[in-house]
Formats: structure tokens, sequence, C-alpha cells
């Protein structure tokens, strides 16, 4: 019986992938036999990634298009397609953070967080499906969303807005374009021990609040998210669209 979460020669690009949870999630992806498109803004990085993955035996591409601008990303995409493949799967992961006090939140890095988080994930889905699975009829975008796609936090409500409307952008996502044989489901994670939530780690009082708001008593892997991310990219999903399924240890489900 064929493997329903088989991702093999699939060509997945994962955004903000040069370190990070998006490494993590590209790495997951071509250990799983997919050729993988990493992307970032920091050359340097992006390449020392490049090169480390290929020694590993990976089958890898990169495009360092900066997914805040449209005419970048539509040149990235374009060399993508004529010179690696078919864009099978997007993971649209590349996103930021910034925190203070609502009243008091500079209005620039506000828009910074929606440019990245929200308008960014629109811009390259649009360039992906219009250039490749729209007319092919078959593809898989995974959004990777947050536990503040659902619930507030003190200092992040712009973050918070962001990831609710990426949620909301999928839902959007699959109305326009399930007739075209694309799924498009979103990943929730918990909170996961990454270089984003090293000073939430590294702060005792939250870290001990964490664990004790969250069923499964810990943090998470961010290796744990792998799972839900081969069944999006997979046959597995083919007749699910515009889910968001969190990867949280049950805090979603406490009160």
């Amino acid at each position: 019986m064929q493997n329903l979460f088989d991702v093999k020669r699939k060509i997945a690009l994962v955004t903000g992938s040069s370190r990070g949870l998006g490494l993590i999630l590209a790495r997951g992806l071509a250990a799983n036999g997919a050729r993988v498109v990493l992307n970032g803004r920091n050359p340097e990085q992006l390449e020392k990634t490049f090169k480390e993955m290929k020694a590993e035996g990976y089958d890898i591409y990169i495009s360092s298009f900066d997914i805040s601008d449209a005419e970048s990303i539509n040149a990235g995409i374009k060399d993508i397609e004529a010179n690696f493949g078919p864009i099978d799967v997007l993971v649209n992961n590349a996103g930021i953070q910034y925190r203070a006090p609502l009243e008091e939140f500079p209005e620039e890095e506000w828009r910074k967080i929606l440019d990245v988080n929200l308008t960014g994930s629109f811009l390259v889905s649009k360039a992906v499906v219009s250039q490749g699975m729209k007319l092919r009829g078959k593809g898989k975008i995974i959004n990777i969303c947050s536990l503040q796609s659902d619930l507030g936090r003190s200092t992040i409500a712009p973050y918070a807005a962001s990831k609710g409307g990426l949620k909301m952008l999928t839902r959007g996502m699959t109305v326009d374009w399930a007739k075209y044989g694309i799924q498009i489901n979103s990943i929730g994670p918990g909170y996961f021990a990454t270089e984003m939530t090293k000073p939430l780690k590294d702060d005792t009082a939250f870290d001990s609040w964490i664990c004790g708001r969250t069923p499964s008593g810990r943090w998470g892997d961010p290796e744990e998210l792998i799972g839900a991310l081969l069944f999006f990219s997979s046959a597995a999903s083919d007749f699910v669209n515009g889910q968001l399924l969190y990867v949280d240890g049950g805090i979603t489900a406490a009160i």
C-alpha cells in the first residue's frame, strides 16, 4: 500500500529556513526525501546552511528573495520553477517578533510584523499559486500560525494580530484556491524551545508558568512539529483544507 505520508522527491519551499524553527522544518522534509528550497534574508547564513545540508547529502536549493517585496518574490519563484523544479509544497514559516506594551508599541514595528508575518505569506502564496500550482492543478500550502492565532498575551498584541490574520488567511485561501486542487492548512505551534523563545525559556518564572499551564508539563521539542508537517505536505491530507492543527501539548484544551 502506498505510504500516504510520502514526500519523496516533492519540492518544498520553506520561507525563513536558514536557521531556527524554519531550518528544523526544512531538515524534517529533507530527511524524509523532499527536495528543499531554503529561503532567508541573510545571504551568508543561507549559504552556510546550504553547504551544511549539502554535505549531509540532502537535495537543496537556495532562494534569498525578500518575502515583503512582491517583485523580489516573483523573481525568486520564477527562478526556482525554472532551475530546480515545480514547487509542490510551500511552508510559510518566516516570522518576526517585537515585545512592548501596546500603548507604547512603535508604529514602524507594528508595520514590520504585519508585513512579514501576514502580508509576506500572502505574497509568497500568491506567486507560488499563480506561477505553478494553479496551472498544475495541485499543491500544498502550510502556514505556520501560533497559539496567538487564538490566544492573547501581554506585550505581543501585534504578533497575535498577525497570526490571527494568518489563520483567517488560511481559510480565505481555501475558499479561493481549493477548486484548483490546492490544500491550504496551518500548524499552530505551542511553546517550543527555539531561538525566538530563548529569552522566555531562560526566564525562570515564565518557564515555570508555561510548564504549569501546559497539560504535558513541558516545552515542545521543535522536531515534534515534523509529523504535522508531513501530514499536511503529503497525500494523507488531500481532502483536508482550511484547518489549523495545534501542536501545543494541550495548552489550548485547558483553562
